[in-house]
């Protein structure tokens, strides 16, 4: 019987949200059982009306897209929004991008950011959130890789967890693109061609992760995966994530081009089409009464979507969600730590950074981006806060009694002269959402991939002329991933990433500039010396392998020495580690070890350091990285304080994937665990090791 014809639909779904464990499950079943095929198929695909989709042709993310729902019924819809850098609706804040957040290595921040992108989104009408990206950019010049938080699996794998659980307590976070997905301008068609083992380790671990943490859905991804479009990837969504990983939630389609055959997306695992109903509407309805979809599997997918729905429909504190809360004062003051803490130290070469006010009279300032709201992509990420505070308006705000000049670079020469008759200068360069950045079908010259990680010759120049003329140069790049040196960094006293950095960015580049902020972030992708030494990337692409190897794991497998390595950056004081220790000289079989290790702050600012825990394995029967990220410890220390950062080692952490047998592996011998202040090797002065052995082999 339809339950939305006999007047007691709107009952059952009320039961369902009274009920909780096994008794909803049954309920939720007993709903679905009821419902007619089209009420349940209905579920499946989006229902913004048409007038609204048009409408956001123009103005993308000006309303929640809905997905589901029937008033008979008294089912509500899914009201979905994008990020990841805030809430894509109306003037929210804008916080740095995630690959700036990642910057960071602050777990415990990204969930605060989490929360509030979580309350902001509710407040502006929306429950679900699909700003939980963790695509590893196999090759840095990925244009979105500004919405993701590294190259490592483990550091995405962290934060990405970290973000959900902030978001989860407000708002269903939904975790994508899954997977492989990390070039930009052939993602609609490009088949990624990938072994089992890299996928599980290398391409799949941090979605997990971010399950586990209790992401809500998940969204597939566009580009086919060896050989399948990820919507139709039974492998993918049934073998591994349904049935593996026993995830209960939702999978939903990436926008349009997401979904290509009706049939096949249905057997394959999907669950939601959206926007529109293309493939999962009336030509789904025919495929389930020609018998090429069997209703089951309709029913599994409405069960998961209702599942999650009842799940969501009273989270939350509803006294915290009114459009005041929107890019509030607390919200802000988060974009602001954010971004203090993401910005990363390259080089500072004579301590030319801080700046003293006391002891300079004028700064030049140079470059047009120094002027310009710059805070990222202008694709489905976009974020419009309410203001934007750039690089010239932050520094001009705290200079005090330094007299501020400014010339937008246009002109190398004239800007050389403005900046010689100065004490010091900030030069901003980099990149904008014309270069790097979602790539919108029929819209040239926005977004796309870098295959070259150079700065543009313009910027070069610049640098080149204003470092020429004044003795104490700063240079700030602002852009979503790695970036070339070579050529410009030794004529710049100081090196300072800034990334996109938020509607607060402004504000916390002057703090670390003139000294009030000490900088903390490390690089969450390593920066090469040149472009031969990445991996191979044609952003046009129709068919490309993913091998085992990229980011830092790479250069240490091929003995390459690159520009900055994964996990580093300076500070304005100096941190020493020592009394590295283990709690056990053996592991077993699902058992732990925790690893310990000092660090003092041995100067005379107080300051934040990452410290990093990275692990050899034996490697004797398959080929291993020579070192992987296993942990990392923000610490904050006085001037001549001592802290200790602790990390703790499961087996499962130091397993590898067996293609033989499909299954999880341990080698028994003995493993070496480094921990310092980056990959480098000469970073990593602390080391010991154990030994693993399965339980029951011997002493």
């Amino acid at each position: 019987m339809d339950a939305g014809t006999n007047g007691r639909g709107e009952d059952a779904w009320n039961s369902v949200l009274k009920a909780q464990g096994e008794e909803r499950e049954k309920r939720i079943a007993e709903l679905v059982s009821s419902m007619s095929l089209g009420d349940k198929i209905r579920e499946m695909s989006g229902t913004t009306n048409l007038f609204k989709q048009l409408y956001m042709v123009l103005h993308y993310n000006k309303f929640p897209f809905l997905a589901g729902g029937n008033r008979r019924q008294g089912i509500p819809p899914i009201r979905f929004t994008d990020g990841p850098r805030g809430v894509a609706l109306g003037n929210s804040t804008c916080f740095p991008v995630s690959m700036a957040r990642g910057s960071s290595w602050d777990r415990e921040l990204e969930e605060r950011i989490g929360e509030a992108m979580g309350v902001e989104a509710r407040s502006q009408g929306s429950d679900f959130f699909g700003g939980v990206c963790v695509n590893l950019p196999r090759h840095p010049g990925w244009g979105r890789a500004q919405e993701t938080f590294g190259e490592d699996p483990y550091l995405v794998g962290e934060m990405g967890a970290a973000l959900v659980r902030g978001l989860r307590k407000h708002v269903m976070a939904c975790v994508k693109h899954f997977a492989c997905n990390s070039i930009e301008e052939s993602r609609f068609y490009v088949d990624v061609r990938v072994g089992e083992r890299p996928l599980r380790e290398v391409y799949l671990p941090h979605f997990k992760r971010c399950l586990d943490a209790g992401a809500a859905a998940v969204m597939s991804a566009y580009n086919r995966v060896n050989g399948e479009y990820c919507a139709h990837n039974r492998h993918l969504l049934r073998d591994i994530l349904k049935g593996e990983w026993g995830f209960k939630g939702p999978v939903m389609s990436d926008f349009l081009w997401g979904t290509r055959d009706t049939v096949k997306a249905a057997l394959g695992g999907l669950d939601i089409e959206m926007p529109l109903r293309i493939h999962f509407g009336r030509k789904l309805k025919k495929a389930v009464r020609d018998g090429r979809v069997p209703e089951s599997l309709i029913d599994e997918s409405v069960t998961r979507i209702l599942r999650v729905k009842a799940a969501y429909a009273e989270a939350g504190d509803r006294a915290r969600y009114s459009r005041e809360c929107v890019a509030c004062g607390e919200h802000r003051a988060l974009a602001l730590e954010s971004a203090r803490k993401s910005m990363v130290l390259l080089k500072n070469e004579g301590g030319l950074l801080p700046l003293d006010r006391g002891s300079i009279k004028s700064l030049a300032v140079i470059g047009k981006l120094a002027d310009m709201p710059n805070i990222g992509d202008k694709g489905s990420s976009r974020v419009r806060p309410p203001y934007v505070i750039t690089p010239l308006q932050g520094i001009r705000d705290l200079a005090g009694e330094v007299e501020v000049r400014y010339h937008d670079g246009s002109d190398p020469g004239q800007a050389a002269a403005v900046a010689a008759g100065c004490d010091a200068a900030v030069v901003v360069v980099g990149f904008t959402g014309k270069d790097e950045g979602e790539s919108i079908p029929y819209m040239k010259g926005v977004g796309g991939d870098r295959e070259d990680l150079s700065l543009r010759a313009e910027d070069v120049s610049l640098i080149a002329s204003v470092a020429g003329a004044v003795e104490r140069c700063v240079v700030v790049v602002e852009a979503g991933s790695a970036f070339l040196t070579a050529g410009w960094r030794d004529k710049a006293g100081a090196i300072l990433v800034a990334w996109y950095p938020g509607m607060e960015g402004g504000r916390a580049l002057a703090e670390i500039v003139f000294g009030e902020v000490n900088p903390s972030g490390k690089l969450p992708v390593t920066f090469p010396e040149d472009n031969g030494q990445l991996p191979y990337f044609d952003k046009r692409a129709r068919s490309i392998e993913y091998g085992y190897y990229h980011g830092y794991r790479l250069f240490d497998k091929e003995g390459m020495e690159p520009a900055f390595p994964f996990g580093f950056g300076l500070s304005y004081t100096e941190f020493v580690y020592s009394n590295l220790r283990l709690s056990a000289g053996v592991l077993e079989d699902g058992g732990s070890i925790t690893v310990k290790a000092d660090v003092t702050n041995e100067g005379e600012r107080a300051g934040e350091e990452v410290a990093q825990l990275y692990v050899s394995c034996p490697a004797k029967a398959i080929d291993r990285p020579l070192k992987e990220l296993k942990g990392f410890a923000r610490l904050r220390l006085e001037p001549g304080e001592t802290g200790t950062a602790s990390f703790e080692l499961k087996t499962e952490d130091l397993a590898y994937y067996d293609e033989e047998s499909s299954s999880w592996r341990m080698e028994e011998g003995s493993y070496t665990v480094l921990v310092g202040s980056s990959s480098r090797s000469g970073d990593l002065p602390l080391s010991s090791t154990f030994t693993f052995r399965k339980s029951g082999t011997g002493s």
